[in-house]
């Protein structure tokens, strides 16, 4: 018998407007609805945390995101990560920051880039900003504010379904539920 993991979810584009409301305790509720156990959530900005004995994380996204969809009546576009994959993702942020003392966000993809786009974006780094990335994780770092970044339009263009976390919530979540 498989036995249970640990899975943290991330949900884009909830809680913007009038029209795309998703309150915590309604995320807690679709999920566990959509079957899956242990569900918790992390501030209202659409991080879940749920345990499964599922192994795909394509049919752990697609259950998500059909049951948000017939929750909230809107598509919820979900990304799914192990905790062992978050916890990655953080310890290369700690990895990427060193000796940075600005901001730091970090985009959380749905697919891995291809060798060629991450060769792309790295190379889009240009004076205060920094872009690095993990294998599914776009990190900006930024010495000036977020709004004021020029490299956000360029990067969200190519990378697909992502959303956006700064470093200090992923740092949160990991050691919350990692």
């Amino acid at each position: 018998m498989l036995r249970m993991t640990t899975y943290v979810g991330f949900l884009r584009a909830i809680n913007l407007g009038a029209t795309r409301k998703f309150p915590k305790e309604a995320i807690v509720a679709a999920t566990e609805a959509a079957g899956f156990s242990e569900v918790a959530t992390h501030i209202n900005t659409g991080n879940v945390r749920l345990g499964t004995r599922m192994r795909s994380r394509a049919r752990i996204e697609s259950a998500l995101e059909q049951a948000y969809r017939h929750d909230r009546g809107f598509e919820v576009p979900t990304i799914v990560y192990t905790a062992a994959e978050l916890r990655a993702i953080a310890d290369d942020a700690d990895r990427f920051a060193h000796g940075h003392d600005g901001k730091h966000y970090i985009w959380l993809l749905k697919d891995e880039p291809s060798a060629s786009l991450r060769a792309e974006l790295e190379g889009l780094s240009a004076g205060q900003e920094r872009v690095r990335l993990s294998p599914r994780a776009v990190h900006l770092l930024l010495d000036g504010g977020y709004l004021d970044a020029t490299l956000l339009k360029p990067i969200e263009k190519q990378i697909g379904v992502a959303t956006n976390r700064n470093v200090t919530v992923v740092r949160a979540l990991v050691q919350k539920w990692c």
